[in-house]
């Protein structure tokens, strides 16, 4: 609540706005009841003609016209503080995830990050939009009212005096319970989140196992745990509407039993006085009763505060980029020194020592989960070493400006992403700025998809589902090829790219890399024996440690594990 608070206040123009528009809604609130009680009271005791009473009518359309306009103004204020706010909360936790891709994608459902950013962020709306503007109102609109209403009578002032801390103290007791089941409340729908899409991604999966009817019972578990917690929160919320309620009506039936016995039996008040004050008295409860379920409203966003909060103090490996330039387009002297990283699962690579040299042909080997595709992180720049240093021109890789490395740098998974659009638009994302058709149609032809899209009906317009719903996988990898033949960058990492690709694909997939290979480094995590063979440096990997660098013969002359390795292949692998 406090960093809410901070955010809210921090903006002074707007503070002071809703401060404004509460005292000029607080003055038509006054001016309003004068009004209504003057010409009731001209009309029906002083028995004047309606042409008397027109200036007052005028003057209550005014006020009238005036509570609405300065009534909107305040909801609107409270409504763009609010837009403020959520731009502010979205912006950093996207910022937080890109500022470590690696690490964003490794922790925590997919489902439920979605969740914080949307739904927790969503769920602030009403502390910025609701909340906080009421509660300046109550700050100030019912004081206006108590200082008129001691002036025209003390002991109905007294009364509301006595009556009004009721409101408060109650909304406090409520306020206590409304937090946690709040936060249960956003607790649940973000597990209920990421256990739906989870789901949903693997559904094929589950369905050939068997496993959908229990994954079914699971989702609706959680769906249910979320009813419930969403129906303790909202029951809060109407025994608090109903308290409030109550509080204030027993206090308004107080003033006017007060004012009654003034009237009639003591006449000690006149007749204005006390119309005057009993118009006034449920506009003073009714901002202290508004108050009470924006109140609840605030509390209810606490509980997403925090895991807001929550989500943007985690722990996590900043990456910070420093402003030097890289010079020339040629590919640079890549050096890892003493590298060591690791990840909170428990992994963790010590001591990686290698230098690569321009236009070298690298292969990273080694057995599953040995830290392959780690090392291609770390020498992407998407993963930061925990120690050592990975070097351009015997420079740490960030102290180089990020634009300029990932200018020069392409990396080809084994999935390549491929988003929702057109295929010229997915291609044209890997290049460095705007580029023609012609320069597209260039990097298809050159990537050797060309051919293929021109066979389709709508050709490069031809639009790709999210994640390229509808490719196979040696489709992707050839579009993610023609994405690096547009960047042309220097240095190029391939991350096991021809694994589960039939004959024909790996063949056209080589056949490109082998081009790329007459620009730039390129460094492959690679199986295929014929890969490895053909390479100027091998790495070998074994749970972290380099255990082998050198050329293939280099290797089967002096590391055993490598010799036991091909020897593996050359049963599995004829070529």
């Amino acid at each position: 609540m406090k960093h809410l608070s901070r955010l809210a206040f921090s903006d002074r123009k707007v503070f002071m706005l809703l401060v404004l528009t509460s005292v000029l809604i607080g003055a038509t609130i006054i001016g309003q009841s004068y009004f209504f009680v003057a010409i009731v009271d001209r009309i029906f005791l002083g028995e004047e003609r309606f042409q008397d009473i027109l200036p007052l009518l005028a003057g209550l359309l005014a006020v009238l016209a005036g509570r609405t306009l300065f009534t909107w103004l305040n909801g609107r204020t409270g409504i763009t503080l609010a837009s403020k706010a959520k731009r502010y909360y979205r912006h950093s936790i996207i910022e937080k995830y890109a500022r470590n891709p690696v690490q964003a994608s490794l922790q925590g459902q997919s489902g439920r990050k979605v969740s914080v950013l949307m739904d927790s962020v969503d769920e602030i709306d009403g502390y910025f939009s609701s909340y906080i503007p009421q509660m300046i109102q109550t700050m100030i609109i019912p004081l206006m009212i108590l200082v008129v209403v001691f002036t025209q009578h003390l002991y109905s002032g007294l009364i509301m005096v006595i009556t009004a801390p009721f409101i408060p103290l109650f909304m406090a007791i409520i306020g206590v319970m409304t937090k946690k089941k709040s936060e249960e409340q956003m607790e649940k729908l973000n597990t209920f989140s990421g256990k739906f899409l989870d789901t949903l991604q693997g559904l094929t999966t589950l369905k050939l196992f068997g496993r959908s009817k229990q994954q079914k019972e699971e989702i609706e578990s959680s769906s249910l745990g979320f009813r419930d917690a969403t129906m303790e929160v909202l029951k809060v919320a109407f025994v608090s509407s109903l308290m409030l309620e109550f509080i204030s009506m027993l206090s308004i039936g107080l003033i006017a039993l007060e004012i009654a016995i003034r009237l009639v039996v003591y006449e000690s008040v006149s007749f204005f006085t006390a119309f005057f004050i009993l118009i006034l008295a449920p506009e003073f409860y009714l901002t202290l009763k508004d108050f009470g379920s924006a109140f609840h409203t605030g509390r209810g966003a606490s509980g997403a505060a925090n895991l807001l909060t929550e989500e943007l103090e985690k722990e996590e490996e900043h990456i910070q980029w420093g402003d030097e330039k890289l010079e020339g387009e040629h590919p640079p002297v890549l050096e890892l020194n003493q590298v060591s990283f690791s990840y909170d699962e428990g992994f963790a690579m010590e001591g990686v020592t290698a230098t690569i040299k321009p236009y070298d042909q690298v292969a990273i080997v080694g057995k599953s989960g040995s830290g392959k595709s780690t090392l291609l992180h770390l020498l992407a720049g998407l993963a930061k070493p925990s120690s050592g240093v990975v070097a351009l021109h015997n420079r740490s890789l960030f102290d180089y400006e990020e634009r300029e490395w990932f200018s020069r740098v392409s990396y080809i998974s084994q999935h390549p992403y491929l988003f929702s659009g057109t295929i010229a638009e997915n291609i044209a994302i890997g290049g460095r700025g705007n580029h023609s058709t012609e320069e597209i149609k260039e990097a298809a032809e050159r990537a050797g998809i060309a051919q293929l899209i021109a066979s389709l009906e709508k050709g490069y317009d031809t639009p790709v589902g999210e994640a390229g719903r509808g490719l196979s996988g040696g489709e992707k990898q050839r579009l993610a090829l023609a994405r690096t033949f547009l960047k042309k960058p220097s240095v190029i990492l391939f991350d096991e790219p021809t694994t589960g690709l039939d004959l024909k694909t790996e063949r056209i997939l080589q056949a490109s890399m082998e081009e790329l290979a007459k620009t730039a480094t390129i460094i492959t995590v690679a199986h295929r024996l014929h890969t490895i063979k053909k390479a100027d440096q091998i790495l070998l990997l074994d749970r972290g440690h380099l255990i082998g660098n050198g050329t293939h013969e280099e290797l089967l002359e002096t590391v055993k594990e490598y010799r036991d390795m091909v020897t593996v292949q050359q049963g599995g692998d004829s070529a």
